[in-house]
């Protein structure tokens, strides 16, 4: 009571901020006349003065009133459009490394270009980072005539451009591009062998458009770059017949889980196994040496038990194909992750494909959390403020609309079951119809869409369904869905990048009707009649009431809901939104059909029947609450993992880092000599033990093996007073003095890129090897919780130890390659007309616990993202009926969902005409 009585007196911890404001908001306003006198070249010439003054002394705070001023101005001049002092609060906000939660319809493509602007201006670069490639084209264009005018240079990232054009695009002072293009850019970059190749700069500043889907939505699963792994046949095979072989009383199986357990007495007749089999490094099946074999064991015991031929998949032309449980059609193509398909294929004595291992991933968190200042804005940030400052460290800042909102939000409806609840919505937009209220209708999947497009035409009501993710096609729709009465369904509506204007937006109409008209009076003509038609019309919308939102379905989110409302009422035009759900509800399915909640609407309401109250509501929304507290709890595992790996992914980074940029790395190849020779030394002659203990056989086989030497050691071992230390000094002369011998021949600089090649290629060799690892030890540290441990504890203490190995190793074969190796002169190969690409790897986003590609495969229905809010895929829009478009010349040939499309687009196939195959 006390909380709400003081808010009322003072407002909130936000309105006081936003206040705060008000004065620098005030500061900037009072430069407007002053800079409305300026010429254009002098309006230009701003961005030298304020480069001036930053070489002076001064700070990015210290010009910005002037700095934001200016862009208005610009603006005013080169887009027609001026700042709203909301606008100019929501700029400062990003400017200052937070998030700028602005209402749909206020601008927030345009807040952006006063952050940018400003912290362009240093000449570090600014990533603007959007949720589509067609977003980031459609920004760089847009408001790139803006910047450009500044005298500031704009860059964009989109699929399929060159290396070269990606690195004059990150050398511009603004870039625009996708969060995956960016972090791919990332990991490649830290695949290259030379520092000139790279085309990222150091990071500065970001600005993250619908930074909720962007950082939540997609965060679930890391970005991973993976290409084929060495022929490991024999390890599937020989696993396969030790499985096959295997007792029913050793196992457990869980049909649901689709998952098989070893028992006690099952661990221990697969060690005897194993053992017999030469398969284990050592004894005990779980210490760390056997990750590996663990893991592939875990998935031979699933393919063999748990996936049944014939039902999980068939055998094809030689070839295990996937069987979609859900539809039963084959899935050409896709494989089963983690070895899977690979123990499938051995089970069922085909020819093994080689598995993809994981080169190089990271996670969107720890990607962007690498930004010195990171900023980002979206309509609906506030339900995940907590997540946004545990994770990112990011405040939520809501900036108050330019006009009061006008939109009534109703009371969720609520039916007994799917059709009753879909008949009522039929019947509420075929009302809104007749009156010529535009209705926007958002639902959660392609069937739902498609049932309720049954609905309407029963109805007689027109409408046109929107099912796809060619972006550009459906921001010319949507942006026309403000008509008088246009009836649009989409899935997964959410705010992204294209407002609803009502009466149509005139500047889409302009393209879609004039486009092809020359310029000159009569085209003159048709605009203005367009935008008197247009004005004419929005006044007619608005009389009927605006747009009715009307949500089929509550999301798992908020946001999701937030986003789907917030498309109506924008600008202070009047709206309505209302939201109808039924027990059959996948949400409402949360409660259970025998709770209290289910057993009170069957036994109180009529079918057809529908009832509301704010009570329900509540439930509902402390039901999405939980769901969100879960999703968030899984996306911080993932989080707390990645965690473990980014340390010494930056470890691994830097060193390569420093190895490119040195000329010479002689010193450090030199010190993993030197560590070498005394591990190996010291394994030998344990420190503290006596020389008759010393295992000198062993010394001499480990010192020809890595050293390629063969000194005297029974000789060494007679003198009086032998030491391990003089051991290993003799060691390191005989090593020097056939390093000298070796590189004599050779020009120096010449046997600097050798040592400096050998040093990067076994880098990055083990470190491949060592986040194979990793990725096996995640999948099985889990069983750790049965003995009573914290599997993330085990995780990181294990990855600790692997890592430390995994450096031992490094020292000890650069130094075997160096030393064993022979070298010789050859003629330098002429220069390179252009810098080599990387070859080109599989990249995607895969779920680390279940190995599941999330890389955006499906429809609409299995993702929260909205329907701007994922990567390009195939058109799909209608008009009446609605059903779904999915024609696919190539649907009889067999192309995996990697390949190029066979149509030439550039895009793979799984992303372009086999989107919905």
């Amino acid at each position: 009571m006390w909380q709400n009585l003081a808010k009322s007196l003072f407002g909130s911890a936000n309105d006081r901020y936003v206040r705060s404001l008000d004065k620098l908001v005030a500061r900037i306003n009072g430069l407007e006349e002053q800079l409305e006198d300026f010429s254009d070249d002098e309006l230009k010439a701003q961005t030298a003065k304020f480069r001036q003054k930053l070489e002076a002394g001064e700070t990015l705070d210290d010009i910005l009133p002037e700095a934001f001023a200016t862009v208005r101005e610009a603006s005013k001049r080169v887009l027609g459009m001026r700042h709203f002092d909301v606008q100019m609060v929501g700029g400062i906000v990003l400017h200052r490394g937070e998030i700028a939660e602005m209402r749909t319809g206020e601008g927030k493509t345009l807040v952006a270009t006063l952050a940018t602007y400003l912290n362009a201006i240093e000449g570090k670069g600014v990533h603007v980072v959007t949720v589509n490639d067609y977003l980031a084209a459609r920004d760089a264009e847009w408001m790139g005539q803006l910047h450009k005018f500044l005298g500031l240079t704009i860059g964009v990232i989109v699929p399929n451009l060159g290396e070269q054009q990606r690195r004059e695009a990150y050398a511009a002072d603004i870039t625009y591009g996708t969060n995956n293009e960016f972090g791919f850019d990332y990991l490649r970059d830290n695949m290259k062998q030379e520092r000139r190749q790279m085309v990222q700069r150091p990071f500065n500043f970001a600005i993250v458009d619908e930074v909720d889907s962007i950082l939540i939505d997609e965060a679930r699963t890391p970005l991973i770059i993976s290409g084929p792994t060495e022929d490991k046949s024999e390890l599937y095979i020989a696993l396969d017949e030790i499985v096959k072989k295997l007792e029913p009383e050793y196992y457990e199986t869980d049909e649901k889980a689709k998952s098989v357990q070893l028992t006690e007495d099952g661990v221990e007749e697969v060690e005897k196994r194993l053992i017999a089999a030469g398969l284990l490094e050592t004894d005990n099946l779980y210490d760390i040496e056997n990750t590996q074999v663990v893991h592939h064991l875990d998935q031979a015991l699933r393919a063999v038990v748990m996936f049944k031929k014939d039902t999980d998949y068939i055998v094809k032309d030689d070839k295990v194909v996937i069987i979609d449980e859900f539809t039963g059609r084959m899935m050409d193509g896709r494989r089963w992750s983690n070895g899977l398909h690979q123990a499938a294929e051995a089970k069922e004595g085909v020819e093994i494909q080689p598995e993809n291992q994981t080169m190089a991933s990271i996670t969107f968190q720890n990607y962007f959390r690498m930004y010195p200042k990171l900023s980002g804005m979206t309509g609906t940030a506030a339900t995940e403020a907590a997540e946004f400052w545990d994770i990112y460290k990011l405040n939520v800042v809501e900036i108050p609309t330019n006009v009061p909102v006008q939109r009534v939000d109703e009371d969720d409806e609520f039916y007994k079951n799917t059709m009753d609840k879909f008949a009522a919505i039929a019947r509420a937009i075929k009302e809104k119809n007749q009156t010529g209220q535009p209705v926007l209708v958002g639902t959660v999947s392609i069937e739902k869409s498609e049932l309720l497009s049954n609905f309407l035409d029963k109805e007689g009501v027109k409408h046109a369904v929107l099912n796809a993710r060619m972006h550009e096609q459906e921001a010319h729709i949507v942006a026309q869905a403000g008509r008088i009465g246009a009836v649009t369904i989409a899935t997964n509506m959410a705010g992204r990048g294209t407002d609803i204007q009502l009466g149509g937006n005139v500047d889409f109409r302009i393209d879609d009707e004039l486009g092809d008209m020359e310029d000159g009076p009569a085209k003159d003509r048709e605009i203005e009649r367009i935008k008197a038609e247009a004005a004419a019309e929005r006044q007619r919308v608005k009389d009927a009431g605006g747009l009715f939102v009307l949500g089929t379905e509550r999301h798992e989110s908020r946001r999701i809901d937030n986003q789907l409302r917030g498309r109506s009422g924008r600008q202070g035009d009047p709206g309505l939104s209302r939201f109808y759900l039924c027990l059959e509800d996948d949400l409402l399915r949360i409660f259970g059909p025998d709770t209290l909640f289910a057993k009170m609407m069957n036994a109180n309401l009529e079918d057809g029947e529908a009832i509301g109250s704010k009570w329900l509501s509540k439930a509902i929304e402390t039901a999405q609450k939980k769901v969100e507290a879960r999703n968030y709890e899984a996306r911080k595992q993932v989080v707390e993992y990645d965690d473990v790996m980014n340390d010494q992914r930056k470890v691994i980074y830097e060193q390569r880092a420093e190895i490119m940029d040195s000329e010479r790395v002689d010193d450090v190849v030199e010190e993993m000599r030197r560590d070498a020779i005394n591990a190996i030394v010291a394994e030998a002659c344990p420190p503290g033990s006596y020389p008759e203990q010393w295992n000198v056989a062993g010394l001499k086989e480990r010192v020809e093996e890595v050293l390629g030497l063969a000194p005297d050691l029974d000789a060494w071992m007679e003198e009086d007073q032998v030491e391990p230390e003089i051991i290993e000094e003799r060691l390191q002369e005989q090593a020097e003095r056939v390093l000298a011998e070796k590189s004599a021949n050779i020009d120096e600089p010449i046997w600097r890129r050798v040592e400096k090649s050998i040093l990067l290629e076994r880098l990055d060799h083990h470190w491949k090897e060592h986040l194979a690892t990793l990725d096996a030890l995640r999948q099985v540290v889990f069983l750790r919780a049965y003995a009573q441990k914290q599997p993330i504890n085990e995780y990181k203490q294990e990855a600790f130890g692997l890592f430390q190995a995994m450096l031992d190793t490094l020292r000890e074969d650069v130094t075997r390659v160096l030393l064993t190796s022979q070298f010789r002169a050859a003629a330098p190969p002429p220069p390179p007309r252009a810098l080599p690409d990387l070859p080109e790897f599989l990249t995607g986003h895969i779920d680390p616990f279940t190995g599941e590609d999330d890389s955006n495969d499906g429809d609409g229905s299995s993702r929260q993202a909205g329907l701007f809010g994922t990567l390009a895929g195939s058109p799909v829009a209608s008009t009446g009926s609605g059903g779904s478009q999915t024609d696919d010349p190539f649907a009889d040939k067999i192309i995996s969902r990697n390949a190029p499309c066979p149509c030439g687009s550039g895009n793979k196939y799984k992303h372009c005409h086999g989107a919905h195959a």
